[in-house]
Formats: structure tokens, C-alpha cells, sequence
């Protein structure tokens, strides 16, 4: 299995010992400004929750603010040489500076892509460079880009990325955490789109990825979301959506296989 959606967390030895023995072979690791997993009380997950709430709703996302998320994947990266990376690209920098960045990442093999893009809502536009960089990129290397799909991002939201997508073509795109409370939407946005793919993490109803594995089985991709969702939790939820030994093959492992050369 591939988890293509799983945070560095305090203990990253631990993470990756219980994905591993949920079956998880290959993780992709993405960096993180806050540790809730790390809170041993209720004010201290406040306050961390407090923090992501900022983060997703896209506050200071600035250089500055990922200097130690990004010295802590690096860090995970050296310390684990099986595992891969999404690179993360803060939006509130300006362009020339963004096409550094997926530069950066396109150099670096074990780097996959780029992730995860936290725009405010009505604010996905300020993706648009990112796209454009990556899209400047093909086909040479191509570098998937993992969206922010659950709330504060409204429904149309998902509508700005679906049109971003088919905007940059060559971009693969994926709409991360199920699309949240409009997995639906989601759903029916990738049918229509080859570019456009489905993060299976941290969806809220069952028969919902059912439905996704039954729509577009080619365009769904396993993911934790750790710390906020479990490996071994979600492949259960995967099992339970479909006894096809072929679509689960697919959505646990040969899609991410191919869309991130892995």
C-alpha cells in the first residue's frame, strides 16, 4: 500500500512502525505547522487545534512560517530513506519565489509532488502560480498537486479547483481529505476531469467511498491524513466500500504507483 497523504508527526519511528504494520509499504510524507498529536491535555489540543484552524484557513502562509515544518521533513526524510515527500508551497509569497520552490522539489527525487496547498476559502486562485509552475515543469517531470478539500473550503471551492485543473491540464490534481462535507461534489468534479483525483482520507461516510471506488476507480488514492486519521482505520474503511480485489488494488496502491512514479 501507499499512503499518499500522511503529516510528519513528534514521532515519525512510530508512525511509520504502525503504518507498516497496517500494510502500508510506501508512505508520503507532507509537512505540518501544528502537532496535535503531541497535545497531552485539553488546553493544549485547543491550542494546537486553534493553530490549524489559522493553517487552513490560510494564515501566514509565508516562508517564514514553514522554516521548521520544512527543516522537520527534511529531517524525516534523511532519517527514513524508503519514504517520499509532497513539498509544501506557501502562497502568500510571490511568484518568482513559488517557481523556486517547485523547482527545489523537481530536483529532489524522492520529492513527488506538492502538498498541501491551504488556500483561504474563496481564495483558490492563489494557487493558480503553483499550477502554472508545475505545469511550466511537464512533461519532463510531473509533480501532482494535493489541495486542502475539507472545511473551512466551501463547495465552491471545489468548483475553483475543478476549473483550475482544467486549466493546467498537464498538472495532476488532487482534492485532498475526500473533499469533506461535499464528497459528492467531489466525486462527480473528478468523473468529469482526467487530471483531477480523490485523497480517500478522512471521509465521513462509507457508502460515499463506495461510491467513489464505483465511479472512478482509476482516480481514487489511499491516505491516512496522520495524525488526523489512522492507516490501518482507513484501509478498513477502503475494505468495507468494496470487495473488489482489482479496485482496491487500484486505490491502495497502483494509482498512487503511477501518478507519482513511486
Amino acid at each position: 500500500m501507499i499512503d499518499i497523504h500522511a503529516h510528519v508527526t513528534t514521532d515519525v519511528t512510530a508512525q511509520l512502525v504502525r503504518a507498516r504494520a497496517a500494510g502500508v509499504r510506501t508512505t508520503v510524507l507532507l509537512s505540518t505547522r501544528v502537532h496535535p498529536e503531541a497535545a497531552r491535555t485539553v488546553a493544549e489540543l485547543r491550542a494546537q487545534l486553534a493553530g490549524l484552524g489559522r493553517v487552513i484557513a490560510g494564515e501566514g502562509d509565508t516562508e517564514q512560517a514553514s522554516e521548521h515544518a520544512d527543516a522537520e521533513l527534511r529531517a524525516a526524510l534523511d532519517a527514513n530513506p524508503g519514504t517520499f515527500a509532497l513539498w509544501k508551497v506557501p502562497l502568500d509569497i510571490e511568484a518568482s519565489r513559488i517557481s523556486a520552490r517547485v523547482a527545489t522539489a523537481a530536483a529532489g527525487p524522492r520529492i513527488v509532488g506538492i502538498g498541501e496547498l491551504t488556500p483561504p476559502p474563496g481564495g483558490v486562485e492563489r494557487i493558480e502560480p503553483v499550477l502554472q509552475a508545475c505545469a511550466d515543469l511537464a512533461p519532463e517531470r510531473t509533480l501532482p498537486v494535493l489541495v486542502h478539500g475539507f472545511a473551512p473550503n466551501t463547495a465552491d471551492d471545489l468548483d475553483d479547483y475543478a476549473r483550475l485543473a482544467d486549466r493546467y491540464r498537464a498538472v495532476p490534481v488532487i482534492i485532498g481529505a475526500f473533499g469533506g462535507l461535499h464528497a459528492m461534489q467531489a466525486i462527480d468534479l473528478v468523473r468529469a476531469r482526467t487530471n483531477l483525483h480523490l485523497d480517500l482520507s478522512s471521509a465521513l461516510q462509507v457508502f460515499l467511498v463506495a461510491a467513489a471506488l464505483r465511479e472512478i476507480p482509476e482516480h481514487c488514492l489511499f491516505g491516512s491524513n496522520t495524525p488526523y486519521g489512522d492507516p490501518a482505520a482507513n484501509l478498513q474503511v477502503v475494505q468495507a466500500a468494496t470487495s473488489d480485489p482489482h479496485v482496491r488494488e487500484l486505490a491502495l496502491h497502483e494509482n498512487a504507483a503511477r501518478l507519482f512514479g513511486i
